[in-house]
């Protein structure tokens, strides 16, 4: 979102209120990206994430005359975004969970090298960066929920422990040690096995048939590769405060920010523009 005060926001949130159409859409299109980052780390995969940001967004509209200005408005759509993905049963991995020991076992007893080559003449480097970012965020699925949202809101977005703390409905002390040790866990697991971040010995360019074969990634359609980059500048103008919790957070540099896909954005646009918006905002 562009740098807005809480003053233009709390008026731009009355214009939406009393149906103000670009007011609205100046809103949300302010927040997408933030709301379809949150969902790709909570979820794990594009196609998840993309329909949890359209949930989630459509919440945010049906919920906006009950923003008081209390906190800022991208802390009040963080609550709301929380509490969704945190029930959210919809997604893949709700269906096949991960744990460290399964991650894990898979590294160190994948047959990688017994793959015949299925790169469908996809250059190998380029595949091997898609396994990468994919691997590094499906590896957030081995935390439970609560950690993952502790991890996620301290690594990738730094928020403040007393916003971070409302958000998840905790102390800012409780979350500033669990964010501590969630990081610890998955400083040692990278540490323990990732050869790319970590002392391990396994390399992406090493397991990239082995990952196709087991669909983790397909050669012809690369989420990660093809998604627009968020510089980290821009997303550090989404955080209202910054705290040095502990020496492990330049240590997980892969948690990039994407931009919402163009069918995202196309299908968000449509729903702002849409009757059935009118007939959702008054049921």
């Amino acid at each position: 979102m562009n740098k807005k005060t809480n003053e233009e926001l709390q008026v731009l949130t009355e214009k939406a209120t009393a149906g103000d159409k670009k007011a609205l859409e100046t809103l949300i299109t302010g927040v997408q990206d933030i709301v379809f980052n949150l969902s790709l780390r909570m979820l794990g995969t594009f196609a998840d994430a993309e329909d949890a940001t359209q949930d989630i967004l459509l919440k945010v509209i049906t919920h906006l005359s009950t923003f008081r200005g209390e906190s800022s408005f991208t802390t009040w759509v963080f609550r709301i975004a929380v509490n969704h993905l945190k029930n959210y049963k919809k997604h893949m991995f709700a269906r096949y969970p991960l744990s460290f020991e399964y991650y894990g076992a898979d590294i160190e007893n994948g047959k990688a090298q017994d793959v015949p080559d299925l790169t469908q003449n996809v250059e190998k480097d380029i595949l091997a960066e898609e396994l990468k970012m994919s691997c590094t965020n499906v590896m957030l699925q081995c935390l439970d929920v609560e950690s993952r949202c502790i991890f996620i809101l301290g690594t990738m977005f730094k928020a403040d422990s007393r916003i971070a703390g409302d958000i998840l409905g905790i102390t800012p002390e409780a979350y500033r040690q669990r964010l501590s040790r969630i990081r610890r866990k998955m400083a040692d697991f990278l540490g323990q096995y990732c050869g790319e971040y970590g002392g391990g010995s396994c390399r992406c360019r090493d397991r990239v048939n082995y990952a196709i074969q087991s669909h983790r990634i397909n050669p012809l359609q690369q989420d990660y590769m093809t998604a627009t980059e968020i510089s980290a500048e821009t997303m550090m103008d989404v955080k209202n405060a910054m705290e040095d919790l502990d020496d492990l957070a330049q240590y997980f540099s892969f948690c990039k920010s994407y931009r919402c896909s163009e069918y995202t954005k196309q299908q968000i646009l449509e729903l702002l523009g849409s009757t059935q918006l009118s007939v959702i905002r008054q049921s």
